[in-house]
């Protein structure tokens, strides 16, 4: 195995560190990383790096923060790093100039079993449509974006009780496997790059707004679930409650209950439950933030609110 093999590490968020520290930690020559600039933050606007940075900073591993990739300043600064193999781990899409640019190429983790949830939201998207499961791809990039040819796969299942945030801590750790073990391949040449079958590319995961997290609820009781699972906890999925804005961060469907509400109408005994009436079915709705509060489980926010349940 080759451990000379000269790395640049692109990433940005927390999903991308696990993998980042496990290449430096097995003794790879991760020459130096690529980041997203510092942002300011909080009332301050104090710059804060990103958490990327910070462990790079923490392991004296160098590091470039462009604002603009296309910067001939830039390309020119990563040419003379002269690296054998690029990984981008969360980060941004690349121009050509610069993933083409090491000889081996350029690989990208993907939080999904391409080429199905090719996009900027795949764990999201796997969750709101129901699917029993996920997993990561790592793949060779072209220009198309996520299309290149797959390297390695690895599943988890959904579990009924996996959120967004469960789901993310999943493929967080099963990503940093993965990418390693993609290097490790890459270094002893065993690699059998498999194109993917567009065949298999059912659903997209473009990126989530704050409308695709609004709740219709004449949409059946599970499907409506599912969107809460797949936006909690950040964005959360929304609702409005007694005329203002309300996140749904978990929730209960039965989707036999044949009540004559019309969908949209809650109820609610103001001590233990609030449930809404669906397209299908009712939601009992666990754990929310009303604007201006705490996110709570119902009982507690029921404990300082009372709703009109005169409806």
């Amino acid at each position: 195995m080759n451990k000379d093999l000269r790395i640049i590490y692109m990433g940005t968020p927390e999903f991308a560190v696990p993998a980042f520290e496990k290449l430096v930690n097995n003794g790879w020559n991760v020459i130096a990383v690529i980041t997203a600039p510092d942002k300011p933050k909080g009332r301050g606007q104090k710059l804060i790096p990103s958490p990327v940075k910070e462990s790079a900073l923490k392991l004296k591993i160098p590091v470039l923060q462009p604002t603009n990739l296309k910067d001939p300043g830039f390309q020119e600064e990563l040419k003379r790093l002269n690296a054998d193999l690029q990984i981008v781990v969360a980060f941004r899409m690349l121009p050509e100039t610069v993933w083409s640019m090491p000889p081996i190429g350029t690989f990208n983790l993907h939080a999904s079993l391409l080429p199905n949830y090719r996009g900027a939201a795949p764990i999201n998207w796997a969750i709101i449509n129901g699917e029993k499961e996920t997993g990561v791809t790592t793949f060779f990039l072209k220009h198309e974006i996520d299309t290149g040819s797959i390297l390695f796969q690895e599943k988890i299942k959904i579990l009924e009780e996996d959120d967004l945030g469960t789901v993310y801590e999943k493929l967080m750790t099963l990503g940093a496997e993965l990418v390693l073990k993609t290097v490790e391949a890459i270094s002893r040449d065993e690699i059998n790059a498999t194109p993917q079958d567009e065949k298999q590319a059912i659903h997209h995961a473009p990126k989530i707004f704050k409308e695709t997290g609004k709740i219709d609820w004449g949409q059946p009781a599970e499907t409506i679930h599912n969107l809460v699972r797949g936006l909690s906890p950040y964005p959360a999925a929304w609702t409005e409650l007694d005329g203002k804005i309300c996140k749904i961060y978990k929730t209960k469907f039965d989707e036999k209950d044949k009540s004559d509400k019309s969908p949209g109408v809650y109820f609610s005994d103001n001590k233990t439950f609030l449930k809404f009436k669906t397209g299908k079915g009712t939601l009992e709705i666990l754990e929310l933030q009303l604007e201006g509060k705490k996110r709570m489980k119902t009982e507690g926010f029921l404990r300082g609110y009372q709703l009109d349940t005169n409806l």
